[in-house]
C-alpha cells in the first residue's frame, strides 16, 4: 500500500476526502509552508544566464 507523508512534518496523510488540507496531514501544515514560500525559504537554484539581462532604459534628457 502506498502511504503519503506531509511533506512538512512526514507523519501519514488521509486520503483527499477525508483530509482538505491533502496533500498537508493538517491545517497547520499546510499554513507552515505556505509561510515559508512566503518568506522566501524555498528556493529553485539558478544560474544567471547573459540572455536573461533587463535592457537599460534611455535616459531623461529633460527634452519636452
Amino acid at each position: 500500500m502506498n502511504v503519503r507523508k506531509c511533506p512538512a512534518c512526514g507523519q501519514p496523510v488521509g486520503k483527499r476526502p477525508e483530509n482538505p488540507s491533502f496533500p498537508f496531514c493538517s491545517e497547520r501544515c499546510r499554513l507552515l509552508d505556505l509561510g515559508r514560500w512566503f518568506d522566501e525559504s524555498y528556493r529553485v537554484p539558478a544560474r544567471p544566464d547573459e540572455t536573461d539581462e533587463i535592457p537599460s532604459l534611455p535616459e531623461d534628457r529633460g527634452e519636452e
